[in-house]
């Protein structure tokens, strides 16, 4: 899935992207075509050229529509890109028959190998995930509800005998609704949203945040993929 200038953010929204202090983002982040202003929790720090502006929370820059030349076209093409990339994600066949709606959904404890899975329902998981693979593997995990993940579970990576282990590039998710992250909760992989993403106290993520509404972070932890 090509996420085109998408992937120059780590967390990129449409209606804003708020943070209870003080979460640790490690990447560029960005808003369109909603203002600067969404962009709360944050105290930004304008840059000299209003191009773009600063924050104690983000190791990179904050990007909103508002700012100087040339930052809403770049705006306005990373938003594209990021529905592009949903719209792709979404129309992916599964590939296999028994990828479809696994466990109806309930997946605590499940072992994923390489694929495009696909659930006609809520993904919920209340305790650890595995996902086997290697650094080629290939994973879209598509829903038509929303990603529920309870306090303390996490996306475990792990080597398929290969030598290395999946890459959070590599992983995919492709959300109808929206994910909700429960608190010291840790996720993997590009989080392709069609409405908000929230992730609560202590959580975290390897991965991406491209959501169409919003983000909400309360001291959370979200890294850009290597």
């Amino acid at each position: 899935v090509q996420l085109g200038v998408a992937d120059s953010f780590v967390i990129l929204t449409k209606t804003g992207i708020s943070t209870v202090p003080a979460s640790v983002i490690t990447g560029d982040i960005g808003v369109s075509p909603i203002a600067a202003a969404a962009m709360t929790g944050f105290s930004l720090i304008a840059d000299s050229s209003n191009t773009f502006s600063t924050s104690t929370q983000v190791t990179g820059q904050c990007f909103a529509a508002d700012y100087t030349s040339p930052t809403p076209s770049i705006m306005v093409t990373a938003i594209l890109d990021m529905e592009a990339a949903y719209t792709d994600a979404a129309g992916r066949s599964i590939s296999a028959d028994a990828n479809l709606n696994v466990n109806a959904g309930l997946i605590s404890g499940e072992t994923f190998v390489p694929g495009v899975y696909m659930w006609g329902s809520d993904i919920m998981f209340s305790s650890d995930i595995y996902l086997k693979g290697n650094d080629q593997s290939l994973f879209i995990f598509q829903t038509t509800g929303n990603v529920v993940v309870g306090a303390g579970a996490k996306v475990i990576l792990q080597d398929d005998g290969s030598g290395s282990t999946p890459l959070a590039s590599n992983i995919v998710w492709q959300v109808a609704g929206y994910v909700d992250a429960g608190t010291t909760s840790h996720l993997e992989g590009i989080f392709l949203v069609k409405t908000k993403a929230v992730f609560k106290t202590g959580s975290s993520l390897n991965g991406r945040i491209l959501a169409q509404t919003a983000c909400t972070l309360d001291t959370a932890t979200i890294t850009q993929p290597a």
